[in-house]
């Protein structure tokens, strides 16, 4: 039987370094949106008081973990998905695939976490804002990721 796979090592290889590409393309963007929450929207509106980070403690450790690990397999599967296509919207719908993944996880546990009582409108707009943080995070990492591809440092897949 014929190997019909693509998969060789040096295809992994870039694929690891697509995936720790965006890992810190995300990262970064996450330390900078917290640092923008808690400096500069915090101080203005009441109510994204949740926002902010008033010290590195274990919550953000973690939730930086998890956007560190998001960005990762976001850069695997960007580099598989796009391969050498420069079709603008197969980019930004895996841009939004993750984006709205993440976005709409934070709402269900959100809502969990209140007792599954639906909140009220201005409850929701720090959901409204994670939301539109998430779809920016994984932007930055496709916008870093097509950069980097763009410089012939990772290699598009090849299928």
């Amino acid at each position: 039987m014929k190997d019909l796979s693509n998969f060789s090592a040096a295809e992994r290889v870039e694929s690891l370094k697509a995936g720790a590409v965006a890992a810190f393309g995300v990262f970064w963007g996450f330390g900078s949106i917290a640092l923008a929450n808690t400096f500069i929207l915090v101080p203005r509106f009441d109510f994204l008081a949740g926002l902010e980070v008033s010290a590195i403690d274990l919550n953000f450790a973690f939730k930086g973990s998890i956007a560190l690990l998001a960005g990762f397999l976001f850069g695997v599967t960007y580099r598989y998905a796009i391969r050498a296509n420069t079709n603008p919207q197969l980019k930004s719908g895996v841009v939004l695939a993750f984006g709205l993944v993440r976005a709409f996880g934070q709402l269900d546990a959100g809502l969990f976490f209140e007792g599954g009582k639906m909140p009220a409108l201005l409850e929701l707009l720090p959901f409204v804002v994670r939301s539109v943080e998430s779809l920016l995070l994984f932007a930055i990492a496709g916008f870093v990721l097509d950069w980097a591809i763009g410089r012939s440092w990772i290699k598009p897949f090849d299928s």
